[in-house]
């Protein structure tokens, strides 16, 4: 036997190994509850009533106003709480949201959430731990099912089913009593809420009430009893006891006592769900309209090539991309429009319709790798006329929070745009978890909504508009055959020939283009 065939039986053994020393927990479908376990539920659907059929949206760009909504509705939930996250990491803001659904779970709301597994690595048996309480479930999609012990195995375990191990659910949900919803960009962290010193994500979630949660409220059904979801007890090789969940509970509650005397401001802040709750004053901002939820089907991530179209958000999406024919503004965090994306785009430019992009910068990405993939379609989309913007690194220099896209609340931070969405002839708009990118159409699954309302699609549209100004994006054109950037400074525009960012990213940005990323991208 060579060194090599050595190494590879070890490498398996230790895999295997991982995975072997676990619980059999036992698995069961469920739904989501019906309304009327809720007096809240009940007063949403006293209030949709008038609008027969119609569900009521406001956008929710703020990232107090989007960390207050997730708080509040915890709060105000008194059935259940089905919560749906590609990224959740550890930090003050998701602290006190876990502490809040603690609470809720308390008084009898059932809570379950699903995780996609990237989330856990390294932390099954911390995760698991809440799970303890008789009130919470939590499930982890398209699990690595060995070596989950330590980060070489799991980084070697994907490796040897990399064609299942980089399709990811990449859903954000948010279901409060299955009657309010929030939809949109933000995963759960202290940079996607104000609330990280080095970085803040720039995003829109959607407050999505009435009718449009039960519709959400299947979605996740679907994903939570799909066979790709498993019980995280069963990654364990030993149950969580009551007495952990004890303890975890009293270093929480000692966590949150150091946060508030080491950042009173901040602490003071995400606070403000319970000095000043809003949500009563936002049933009150509602537009109500036509709506389609949509999402991809959760099987999306068993294809062996590319999926069936039918298990495909933008399938369900294509009717309003082709039928667009005054304007499209698309904005999407990470855009790399592939070849099909390319023809669809500049097709639509070609025949009149007024399209507009708003993505990040070199400088502002944080993949530097998709900025790569994106940058060699710039060319082609420009001379067709579509106009690109890309959004520039935002030093947070202002304290205090506003309704703004770009603001960074904490002194310092800067900002990177995360933001999905697309505006379609003023008339209709979607805001989801949706990139325009391979990786969403085609590996991860993605979830949002679909609202026909002229209305809210200008709160959208003015909020994109704003994010395109020349004092906050570089305006990407053609000089002479090559790109230059537009932007304003001191309140003069002026034009660089050289686009910004360091070396260190244009690196990153050139090395995806030479080893064939774009798909993966």
């Amino acid at each position: 036997m060579s060194r090599l065939q050595v190494f590879t039986w070890l490498l398996l053994l230790s895999l295997g190994l991982g995975g072997c020393a676990t619980l059999e927990v036992p698995y069961q479908p469920s739904q989501a509850l019906p309304a009327s376990n809720s007096s809240f539920a009940q007063s949403i659907r006293a209030q949709a009533a008038p609008h027969q059929g119609r569900s009521g949206f406001r956008l929710l760009s703020n990232s107090t106003e989007a960390f207050m909504a997730r708080a509040e509705l915890i709060r105000s939930a008194q059935s259940s709480l089905d919560l749906q996250y590609y990224i959740v990491h550890d930090g003050v803001s998701t602290r006190m949201l876990v502490d809040e659904l603690l609470k809720a779970a308390d008084r009898g709301v059932r809570v379950r959430i699903l995780l996609d597994d990237t989330t856990s690595d390294g932390l099954d048996q911390i995760i698991a731990t809440l799970a303890a309480h008789p009130q919470i479930q939590i499930r982890l999609f398209n699990p690595l099912h060995l070596g989950r012990s330590t980060g070489l195995t799991r980084a070697m375990g994907r490796l040897f089913n990399l064609s299942q191990q980089h399709r990811r659910m990449h859903n954000k949900l948010w279901l409060a009593d299955n009657s309010v919803a929030i939809v949109g960009g933000r995963n759960l962290g202290d940079e996607y809420f104000d609330a990280e010193p080095n970085l803040n994500f720039t995003d829109i979630d959607m407050l999505s009430v009435g009718p449009v949660a039960e519709q959400l409220g299947h979605s996740f059904d679907q994903y939570w009893n799909s066979a790709l979801s498993r019980p995280i007890g069963e990654f364990l090789s030993s149950t969580p006891s009551a007495k952990a969940l004890d303890n975890t509970r009293q270093r929480l509650e000692e966590s949150l006592q150091d946060n508030r005397r080491q950042n009173q401001a901040l602490y003071r802040q995400l606070k403000t769900y319970r000095t000043q709750p809003r949500m009563d004053i936002w049933r009150k901002e509602l537009i109500w309209a036509w709506n389609q939820a949509l999402w991809d089907a959760p099987t999306k991530v068993l294809a062996k090539g590319d999926p069936d179209p039918h298990l495909l958000l933008t399938t369900q999406l294509a009717p309003e991309l082709k039928g667009v024919s005054k304007e499209l503004i698309m904005v999407s965090a990470y855009f790399v429009p592939g070849q099909p994306g390319l023809v669809y785009l500049t097709g639509r430019a070609d025949a009149g319709v007024h399209v507009s992009l708003l993505t990040n910068s070199l400088e502002a990405t944080d993949v530097p790798a998709v900025h790569g993939g994106y940058a060699p379609y710039r060319k082609a989309l420009l001379e067709h006329g579509v106009r690109l913007f890309e959004l520039r690194r935002q030093p947070g220099d202002h304290g205090g929070s506003g309704p703004h896209l770009l603001r960074s609340t904490w002194r310092g931070s800067d900002s990177s745009l995360h933001s999905k969405a697309m505006i379609f002839d003023r008339q209709k708009s979607f805001v989801g978890s949706f990139n325009f990118d391979p990786r969403s159409v085609l590996w991860n699954t993605e979830v949002g909504v679909l609202v026909d309302s002229p209305e809210l699609a200008g709160h959208l549209r003015a909020l994109a508009l704003q994010g395109m100004a020349p004092a906050l994006s570089y305006e990407a054109r053609l000089q002479d055959g090559k790109i230059i950037w537009v932007t304003e400074d001191n309140q003069q525009l002026h034009s660089l020939s050289r686009e910004p960012g360091s070396w260190w990213r244009r690196i990153n940005a050139w090395l995806s283009t030479r080893v064939g990323l774009e798909r993966m991208l």
